[in-house]
């Protein structure tokens, strides 16, 4: 009975692969490519993904960051932006762009456009795929390179590296202060929760599933469970049979989030993608978010959320802690170095 549950449980997360994949290949026919610029990408360059909308004021800082970190390439799908975001992508030389007026939610958020472009330039490459407020840290990334990260990781023989979303906010009221375009974030957004989070492991998929944060402790406290999850594949050694299920919280085949951790009580080099949300733009986006209603969930079932933002609350209380860099969250067990030394 067990090998045929076994059997059962393979045959189910194959067929939601194969319905992923095709899905891909149908809405590919949603996008249009105003620049391919992918020749340009080199044996070893690690390509970032990353689907938006109306984004220009991050932009600026997204891109130096990445490029700081070593991201050879950008592909970026723009869901019909206008902030003029997306001509200042055009403008970019390592980036490579493509424009769609479809719907984000019907397209898993994004996720269908994505996989299309993985499948299509992501086989047998490293591959970084994030939103534009996330921004990857991991140990001694200041120093090392994200190629240095993935020739390391392939030597061990790992093809994936784990990250927890860690959200960062202001003290005060959310628009009380100003952001400008390429300004660093963590100028705005100086403090996290450091120990409000609950761990649990989903059985069949593998995948390790976070949860907590500030916008679990203030808008959905009675509502654990729908809180946001945190756990994050986003850097993937990427074949084109891989899909990314739930944004990139969880990845087929199930073998891949195993990947990330280590379940015989050792630690793994991991990462943080520190979620830049909360900037002083998040109340004026969150009243547009109301009413486009292209966000997760069921349509409704988050409009109190939405309408909390826009009210600019304070996320700030007695337990945040002030931000200081990698190395802290590294001490506080937040990230992990494993044997990257």
């Amino acid at each position: 009975m067990k090998r045929l549950r076994a059997l059962r449980e393979a045959w189910r997360w194959r067929r939601k692969r194969q319905n992923r994949l095709m899905r891909a290949l149908w809405t590919r026919r949603e996008m249009r490519c105003l620049a391919d610029r992918t020749r340009a990408i080199r044996p070893g360059d690690v390509a970032l993904f990353c689907c938006l909308r109306n984004e220009a004021l991050r932009l600026p800082h997204f891109l130096a960051h990445y490029r700081a970190l070593g991201v050879g390439h950008f592909l970026f799908v723009d869901n019909d932006s206008d902030d003029g975001g997306r001509e200042m992508l055009l403008d970019q030389p390592d980036a490579s762009v493509w424009h769609t007026r479809a719907s984000y939610r019907a397209s898993r958020f994004g996720q269908d456009w994505l996989q299309w472009l993985l499948i299509r330039h992501g086989h047998g490459r490293w591959c970084l795929t994030v939103d534009a407020d996330e921004l990857l840290l991991y140990p001694h990334h200041d120093t090392r390179p994200l190629p240095a990260l993935t020739d390391w990781l392939a030597a061990r023989g790992d093809c994936a590296l784990g990250a927890l979303m860690l959200e960062l906010y202001p003290r005060g009221a959310l628009d009380a202060r100003t952001y400008r375009a390429g300004q660093d974030p963590l100028e705005v957004l100086e403090w996290f929760d450091l120990a409000n989070y609950t761990i649990t492991r989903k059985e069949g998929l593998e995948a390790l599933w976070i949860q907590g944060g500030p916008r679990s402790r203030v808008f959905l406290h009675d509502r654990p469970r729908r809180g946001p999850t945190l756990t994050k594949v986003p850097l993937v050694r990427w074949n084109r049979r891989h899909v990314y299920l739930n944004s990139t919280h969880s990845i087929l085949p199930p073998a891949m989030n195993r990947a990330i951790y280590d379940d015989r009580g050792g630690e793994k080099l991991s990462g943080v993608l520190l979620h830049t949300k909360f900037l002083p733009q998040v109340v004026e986006k969150s009243a547009e978010e109301r009413l486009r209603r292209q966000h997760f969930g069921e349509p409704g079932v988050f409009d109190a959320y939405h309408e909390a933002l826009t009210g600019a609350p304070d996320l700030w209380c007695e337990a945040s802690t002030r931000y200081l860099g990698w190395r802290q969250l590294e001490a506080e067990g937040i990230m992990s170095r494993g044997e990257w030394a």
